[in-house]
């Protein structure tokens, strides 16, 4: 049974990764498939066969917007083996309904794809509620530069993609945008303050992280 207790109104980081650590992007098809879907899926009502987002993209697109989102993004980050969301429910059970629409999608088109068979992520994705204003900007940050979190992760190809919210939050990127940015942008002055803050704290995530794994290390010798 899943420990956190999802409600609307609040804020969620949300993450997983390829089972065995594998890559969950192979190429760039992969990738633009899955960002589709964080839009296409992110609705109240099922749209229909497994391969609709294939075969008539253009559908979809003019009327996911008419349909009552489940969720909100905050910011997001897709790593070639795994990917970090901050997500705000809209409805009751949103969460639950859109990871469960996106996970079992992508994995059916993955699978069919590369003639695999079996899970593709590692169990269930893993979620912890944010439960203050400090921990939210912070992990905003953590999330939107994750691929420098991670550094040496990513190939080369999807330095090209939107992998990455931050380039919305700081005003680079001003077409497919994903993210209602006004729960952090609000608070800062200017895109650029916003910029100038997580590069402020990005090297505290960094130091925290390899304190981390020295502990683990530690602990297992």
């Amino acid at each position: 049974m899943r420990k956190t207790k999802f409600a609307t109104g609040e804020f969620y980081h949300i993450y997983n990764r390829g089972v065995d650590k594998r890559n969950i992007f192979e190429d760039p098809e992969d990738f633009w498939r899955f960002l589709e879907s964080m839009k296409e899926f992110n609705r109240e009502d099922a749209i229909g066969s497994l391969y609709a987002l294939n075969n008539d993209k253009e559908k979809f697109r003019g009327s996911a917007s008419k349909n009552k989102k489940l969720v909100n993004f905050v910011a997001y980050c897709l790593n070639q083996n795994h990917y970090h969301f901050i997500l705000e429910p809209l409805v009751e059970g949103g969460i639950q309904k859109f990871m469960h629409k996106l996970s079992t999608g992508y994995t059916m088109y993955f699978n069919d794809k590369n003639k695999r068979a079996g899970s593709l992520f590692q169990g269930r994705y893993k979620s912890i509620h944010i439960d203050s204003n400090e921990y939210l900007l912070h992990l905003s940050v953590y999330v939107n530069l994750n691929d420098k979190v991670h550094k040496n992760l990513n190939k080369p190809w999807m330095a090209k993609l939107p992998f990455s919210s931050f380039a919305e939050f700081i005003g680079e990127r001003k077409e497919k945008i994903i993210c209602q940015q006004g729960i952090v942008l609000d608070q800062f002055s200017s895109r650029a303050k916003y910029k100038i803050y997580a590069e402020d704290v990005l090297p505290d995530i960094l130091r925290r992280k390899k304190e981390e794994k020295d502990l683990k290390i530690y602990l297992f010798e």
